[in-house]
């Protein structure tokens, strides 16, 4: 049997006693329709798969990382009338960071990177809060999907369950992907006031008043190849974010 000792649920007591970890890995995803195609489980299958792989290379280049569980439930306040989705509030995610962090500082460990895999969770405004009560702990977050550009790796690589997401899910959990012609093309209503449809102003929105499938962006010209492309060149990228964090101190991360 093969143990990946950079996972924390698969390696055990005999060989985590004896290491000094440098920095944690938190994948944290959500549970929510993805279009009619994809599992409620999306986010949390991308986010973990990339925090492992990420890991893997950090490893094997004597980062010492752990990868610790993965949070399935992400902020889907938008999103509550849709059956079996299933929303935690900010506000919660505070109160399990702040845990998680006690944790952490208990063993030692004074980094920790959370690996969003959902635009509902905003961790912005939690670290800042977490950074005043913790200020030993250095602690970020990278959203995946924004690490690299996805218009240079898709048609239109869509909002929720579109090009992009499908295409990594074909990639990562093929069997778990539904036929793309059982898929909704994704066609989403879009705000009427400017400022909202433009961005620059941010309301809450229902997602079942944009997107009949729950989808937002056509998932149709999505395949595998397209995710490994994407997939490859994000995890790299991160592993290397891993790398440098690793022998980077709290106080001296500016030039």
């Amino acid at each position: 049997m093969s143990i990946r000792p950079y996972i924390l649920s698969e390696t055990n007591w005999l060989y985590v006693k004896e290491q000094h970890y440098e920095l944690a890995i938190l994948p944290w995803g959500a549970i929510e329709p993805h279009n009619y195609h994809l599992p409620f489980g999306t986010d949390a299958i991308q986010s973990e798969y990339i925090s492992v792989e990420s890991a893997k290379i950090a490893w094997q280049k004597n980062v010492k990382v752990i990868v610790l569980p993965t949070v399935p439930w992400g902020v889907n306040t938008g999103q509550t009338d849709l059956k079996l989705c299933l929303n935690i509030m900010p506000s919660t995610q505070l109160i399990l960071l702040n845990d998680l962090v006690e944790n952490l500082k208990r063993h030692s460990i004074f980094k920790l990177v959370i690996i969003n895999g959902h635009g509902g969770n905003n961790f912005i405004s939690i670290i800042r809060e977490l950074s005043v009560k913790h200020p030993e702990v250095l602690i970020c977050s990278i959203d995946w999907w924004k690490v690299c550009r996805g218009s240079d790796y898709f048609n239109e690589p869509g909002d929720h369950a579109g090009e992009l997401e499908t295409s990594v899910m074909l990639k990562i959990t093929p069997d778990l992907v539904l036929p793309l012609d059982m898929a909704g093309d994704g066609t989403a209503r879009n705000f009427k006031i400017e400022g909202l449809r433009q961005k620059w102003v941010w309301a809450q929105r229902k997602w079942t008043e944009i997107s009949e499938s729950t989808g937002v962006g056509n998932p149709k010209l999505a395949t595998a190849e397209k995710g490994q492309r994407f997939l490859k060149d994000t995890v790299q990228k991160i592993a290397g974010f891993l790398i440098d964090l690793s022998v980077a101190n709290a106080g001296d991360l500016f030039e």
